[in-house]
Order: structure tokens, then C-alpha cells, then sequence
């Protein structure tokens, strides 16, 4: 969309995500951020006063306000652009269907739901030509990743060898303090599913980040999960080792039981020209050498082909943009995806990702579980994406 034009404000409700849930804050902000949403309607939570108290704090209107979720489709299907499901993902599945079955666009919090065969059931339900589902996953939203994906595609590296992502966190063993308030971990993720938890929460962005830079699904897997913290039910700790169509490897690390990493997102490749790394923690920064022996530091003020432009520049550089603008650079593709849908059918935006993606990714830790059980390599069992998907391929 051109910088002059006048972008639609669409019309969203929310299906969880009240004032006490570890996503709802960071989804209303990020929504609302450059314009393109208005939260015009909801059911929060099932607590009766929270979700009075979230409707209240976010000024959704009382009589847009519901008490269920079916409440909210019945009353709302033909008012609302899209519905954003911000439930705990073991909650997912019977929303998400009901949404596809009455054609209400939707945006998903990851992962889409908990384990592998609802996603093909869901799959299989799905028409491309009736239903639109985006699935956020947000750390693709930093401008930086934005710029080493493009930087990728057009050769800069050559060929990739080897990616390397790693999501260590500490939550399991020193829960956060939140403005002095301690976040022990939420119920529903003390307990696993044939694909852990930890996958749902974190192995699905290494997953999607893994895709989003290289464009490739993994053929093959291995891995080993631990237990390390007091949860001696759940698992805490995956390493996990992928090889792919092109001869690249990858290498996942994901942990809750990482001391001192509060969320340490990190994404080093190797390829037969260059390397490249970025950190989460330090966002606006990606490192690249190169096989002549240069080092160099990029940032948005810096020869950035993507980064640089405006719509990734709220605030002049030297002020970092961080989690928040992250999340609200994916409403923004969200929002130009579901009008170029209503408009053409489809959607090629590169940025924006739905069920054949989100289906892929419990795929992986499926046949990961397996790996980790039976101690050997696992075939991944992917399904293809549809033409408008492969167009994210291209640069």
C-alpha cells in the first residue's frame, strides 16, 4: 500500500485475551498501533468481572460485550472483520472450527492448536476460497529479519550451509516478576500433550523463522528432550537437528530452563559467502561477515534495503523499535492481506502465514517427539503449500 493512501480501518473482536493473560495487552496494543484495526467487540474471559473490567479498560462498548464465545459469533458475524483468538492453544480447536464454519475471517495466536491431528483435521476443513486464517507468529515482524530474509533471497550469502536458532528462556526455574507480582507459569502449561508444550510456545517460531528466511520445509528430524525443572511431567529442554531439500542443516535450541536468559531469540547462519547473526535482545543490529574477511553492523540508519523504509521508521534510528512494533508490523500485513483476499481471493503477502504453515510446524515436533522417544532420525511429513504460499518464496 502506498505511503499517501488512506489504509481501511477494519473492525476486530477478541476471543480471550482479557487484562490478566500473558497475550492479550501485547495484541490490543499492537493492533491498534498504526490505525489499521479498531477492537470494537469481545468476551475476554470467562471471569465475569475481568471480562466486564477488560471491555471497560480497552472502551469496547457493554453491548458488544459477551459473556461466550458462540454468544459473540452469533451477534457479531456480519459486523466484525476478522476475529483474533487469544484462548490458551488447548482451547483453540473447537474456536477456530467454528470460525472456519461460519466464514468469519480469522487471526490466530500461535501455536493454532495443540496437536497434529487437529491442525489436518482443521486442514481439511479449511477453503482457501471462503475462509482466511493468519497465524501470529511475530518475531518475523523485526525489521531486522525482515532485512536478512531479503538479504538471503537475493544471494548475499550464497548457499546456505547451516542455521542455527536458539529461544532460551528461565521461566520453569526463576519465574518473572512482573511490576513487582510474580508470573509463575500459567496452568495450562504445566502440562504436555504428545507435543510438549514448550513446542507450542516456542519451538513453533524457531520453526517459522527457520521457513521465513529460507523458504524450505525440513525433510528429516533428531532430537532430545529433558526435563530439568521442578515440573518433572513437562518437558523443559529440546535440542533438536534438521537437515533439508537443499543439503542445509539447522539446529533448534529451545529451553525454559536456560538461568539467566530472560527470552534470548537468537539467529546465526552460515553460508558459502557470508554469515549472519541477530539477536532479539539487541534488535536493531544484524551482523554480517563476509568470506573476504569484512565485518559489519547493520541497522535502520545503515544501508538497509528493507529495515530503511517507512513503515519500519516510527521513530527516527538510534531509538529502538522492539517487541510491540514487532507484532504491529504483522496487523499491518494482516490487515493489507485480508482486503487483498476479499478483493482477489487470495493473498500473496510474505509476511502473513495460515493453517498449511501452522500445520507444517506441529508436523515437526510431532515426528520431533518421536525422534526423541525411538532415539533416531524421523521423516517429517509436510504438507504442500498452496500456490498463493509459494509465492513467499520468491524474493
Amino acid at each position: 500500500m502506498a505511503e499517501h493512501e488512506l489504509a481501511q480501518r477494519l473492525s476486530l473482536g477478541f476471543i480471550g485475551g482479557g487484562l490478566n493473560s500473558a497475550v492479550g495487552q501485547t495484541h490490543y496494543a499492537a493492533s491498534r498501533m498504526d490505525g489499521r484495526w479498531s477492537l470494537d467487540a469481545g468476551v475476554f474471559s470467562r471471569d465475569a468481572d475481568t471480562n466486564r473490567q477488560t471491555a471497560e479498560h480497552w472502551n469496547v462498548a457493554p453491548d458488544r460485550l459477551y459473556g461466550s464465545w458462540r454468544d459473540l459469533l452469533l451477534a457479531e458475524r456480519s459486523r466484525l472483520d476478522a476475529v483474533v483468538v487469544l484462548t490458551p492453544t488447548p482451547n483453540h480447536y473447537e474456536i477456530v472450527q467454528a470460525l472456519l464454519k461460519a466464514g468469519i475471517p480469522i487471526i490466530c495466536e500461535k501455536a493454532l492448536v495443540a496437536n497434529l491431528n487437529d491442525a489436518r483435521t482443521l486442514l481439511a476443513q479449511y477453503n482457501p476460497a471462503r475462509n482466511f486464517l493468519a497465524v501470529t507468529f511475530n518475531y518475523s515482524g523485526y525489521p531486522m529479519v525482515r532485512e536478512l530474509r531479503q538479504r538471503i533471497r537475493a544471494g548475499q550469502f550464497g548457499k546456505i550451509h547451516q542455521l542455527h536458532i536458539e529461544m532460551p528462556q528461565e521461566g520453569f526455574v526463576r519465574p518473572p516478576a512482573i511490576a513487582g507480582r510474580a508470573a509463575p507459569p500459567q496452568s495450562w502449561r504445566l502440562k504436555d500433550d504428545f507435543i510438549p508444550t514448550i513446542c507450542l510456545d516456542l519451538g513453533v517460531h524457531l520453526h517459522h523463522l527457520s521457513y521465513f528466511l529460507c523458504g524450505e520445509e525440513p525433510e528429516n528430524v533428531n532430537a532430545e528432550f529433558n526435563t530439568y525443572s521442578q515440573y518433572k511431567d513437562i518437558v523443559d529442554n529440546i535440542s533438536m537437528w534438521l537437515d533439508y531439500p537443499s543439503g542445509m542443516t539447522s539446529n533448534f535450541w529451545m529451553s525454559k530452563t536456560a538461568v539467566g536468559r530472560r527470552n534470548g531469540l537468537r539467529i546465526r547462519l552460515f553460508g558459502e559467502l557470508g554469515s549472519a547473526e541477530w539477536y532479539q535482545m539487541e534488535p536493531e543490529q544484524l551482523n554480517i561477515s563476509t568470506v573476504d574477511g569484512m565485518h559489519m553492523t547493520i541497522d535502520r540508519g545503515g544501508q538497509a534495503s528493507i529495515a530503511g523504509e517507512a513503515r519500519y521508521n516510527r521513530m527516527k534510528v538510534g531509538h529502538p523499535s522492539g517487541f510491540i512494533e514487532a507484532f504491529a508490523n504483522l496487523y499491518t500485513d494482516c490487515a493489507d492481506a485480508l482486503i487483498e483476499w476479499r478483493q482477489n481471493g487470495r493473498s500473496a503477502n510474505p509476511h502473513v502465514f495460515g493453517i498449511e504453515h501452522a500445520t507444517n510446524g506441529l508436523a515437526l515436533f510431532h515426528a520431533a517427539r518421536l525422534a526423541s522417544s525411538r532415539r533416531r532420525w524421523e521423516r517429517v511429513h509436510c504438507t504442500p503449500y498452496r500456490e498463493s504460499a509459494i509465492s513467499k518464496l520468491k524474493p
